[in-house]
């Protein structure tokens, strides 16, 4: 049963966990987590079945174990910063730099739109500025932003991509326009302080969850009209054959966050040699097994494949972020 619990992906243990604490413990808990995150468990929630007491325990167990490696000095910290910026340079000294270091200023407004879907955010900002867009697009997460994106007409998405590859803040009275737009649903006053968003990686990370062919257009179009722009972004852009570079310690946390459905429909598009990658860092019988899957397996959709494969690229840029893998080699434990 251990090794059952092992091979749960980490949004499932979230799951399994929050199904074990009770519902007003898991309530409060989910208060504190992104959209994306909350969107992500409760869908993992939702088709969990048939747990053993065994695999509770496990999840159970190995939660323990990372709680009891944590310390204190994260909690509380923005207000830590915050009272420690006042009591050291006041409150107006303080207030600009609090907004940048904490929250980039006022953006409830922003922040409410991370919990619609991409069809009614698409629906608000259509007939704005590609300018307004390009702001709106930037605070959202980049899937989100990618599919906002690709709902809008081919000959408006690379205008929309390279504003938002050419944004480097947000004036007041640029945020108070896009409250304005936004006041229909939302409540809440634009902030004073300039925010800073977009840029060139941000275009990167949307593009890395935009569909294969409309990508390929899309940078097509902008290495026309900028080719230096489009070539930064193409740099800056990590696609699922770039995996082959982490190394394989940080190539087994990454497994352990897949699924195996998403693995095996990922790898027909994959070419040999990273598929090598992943049986080399599987046991010899589950690498045998996934081979004979994948040579009796008939043929899959494109689009499942490209999906998958951005599956685990969402993992693999959340392992990153979190510092436990080094997408371009190494792993989280090589460096401080």
């Amino acid at each position: 049963m251990a090794e059952q619990v092992r091979n749960l992906a980490g949004v499932d243990k979230a799951a399994v966990f929050l199904r074990s604490v009770g519902e007003s413990e898991a309530s409060e808990i989910l208060k504190h987590m992104t959209p994306k995150e909350v969107q992500k468990i409760g869908a993992a929630m939702s088709v969990l079945t048939n747990v053993s007491r065994e695999e509770v325990q496990g999840v159970l167990d190995n939660f323990v174990a990372t709680v009891e490696e944590q310390t204190g000095l994260g909690i509380g910290s923005h207000d830590y910063v915050r009272n420690m910026l006042v009591g050291a340079l006041g409150e107006d000294k303080a207030g600009s730099l609090l907004d940048r270091i904490l929250s980039g200023g006022n953006t409830t407004g922003l922040e409410q739109l991370k919990w619609m879907d991409a069809r009614a955010i698409y629906e608000v900002i259509k007939l704005e500025h590609p300018q307004i867009i390009s702001i709106v697009s930037s605070f959202l997460e980049p899937d989100q932003a990618a599919q906002v994106l690709g709902m809008f007409p081919e000959r408006d998405q690379a205008n929309i991509l390279l504003r938002i590859a050419t944004l480097d803040g947000v004036q007041p009275s640029a945020l108070t326009e896009l409250n304005e737009i936004l006041e229909k649903q939302f409540s809440g006053t634009a902030g004073g302080q300039t925010a800073t968003v977009g840029g060139v990686k941000t275009a990167a990370d949307i593009l890395n969850f935009v569909e294969g062919s409309v990508e390929a257009s899309i940078m097509e179009q902008i290495k026309e009209s900028e080719p230096d722009l489009g070539q930064n972004i193409e740099d800056l852009m990590f696609v699922f054959d770039n995996l082959i570079d982490i190394d394989d310690r940080g190539f087994q946390t990454l497994m352990r966050e897949i699924s195996t459905d998403d693995l095996m429909l990922a790898l027909k598009g994959a070419d040999e040699g990273l598929k090598e990658k992943f049986f080399n860092n599987m046991s010899q019988r589950a690498a045998e097994m996934m081979r004979d899957d994948l040579e009796a397996s008939g043929p899959v959709r494109v689009s499942d494949v490209e999906m998958a494969q951005k599956a685990i690229l969402s993992a693999a840029r959340s392992l990153s972020d979190k510092g436990e893998i080094m997408l371009g080699g190494g792993s989280g434990d090589d460096f401080l």
